[in-house]
């Protein structure tokens, strides 16, 4: 009886574990369906995001966290007229995309713009209440997109209150 109760307890563990592990990978994340609005940079002269060219897009995202979405792309726009026109971001942080999702390698993309191979841009700030969407260009017209929290949501996240120069946020649902 112990032998079944053991065997019990350990396919219980694995079944559970490997549930969580699609969950987590798999189960939540949708394709996104993009438009030419979809990808934009934020203006140097007007600090409103504009829509720029580009092709070959695949993107992921999901409604479990604003942090989730992710997306490849190409633009023939130089990346020359992309520094004069848009806003650059310092020290952004590329976010790691599910394994299967294999155009989008994070640490990669990092450390090609800690290098100054690549460089980020404003996408949309506050796409959502503290998160921004950041666009990471090459010379060759490869970009890559994703969303990550911003210095405002890091501190309301935490439960802190709104710090100075920070958008008011939204009413949460009780």
């Amino acid at each position: 009886m112990g032998k079944v109760l053991g065997i019990m307890l350990v396919l219980s563990g694995l079944i559970a574990g490997g549930a969580m592990y699609y969950l987590q990978v798999y189960a939540f994340y949708e394709e996104v369906a993009v438009s030419e609005e979809d990808i934009v940079l934020t203006s140097l002269f007007s600090g409103e995001p504009e829509p720029i060219l580009f092709e070959n897009f695949a993107g992921i995202d999901s409604d479990s966290s604003p942090i989730r979405y992710r997306a490849c792309f190409e633009t023939p726009t130089s990346l020359a007229l992309l520094t004069e026109t848009y806003v650059i971001v310092d020290e952004p942080e590329p976010l790691v995309a599910p394994g299967w999702f294999d155009c989008f390698d994070a640490e990669q993309i990092g450390a090609d713009l800690e290098d100054g191979t690549a460089i980020a841009f404003m996408g949309t700030e506050n796409i959502q209440y503290g998160i921004d969407r950041i666009v990471a260009v090459y010379p060759d017209g490869r970009a890559y997109a994703w969303n990550e929290i911003n210095a405002c949501g890091e501190v309301v996240f935490d439960g802190d209150p709104v710090p100075e120069g920070c958008p008011t946020p939204p009413e949460r649902a009780n």
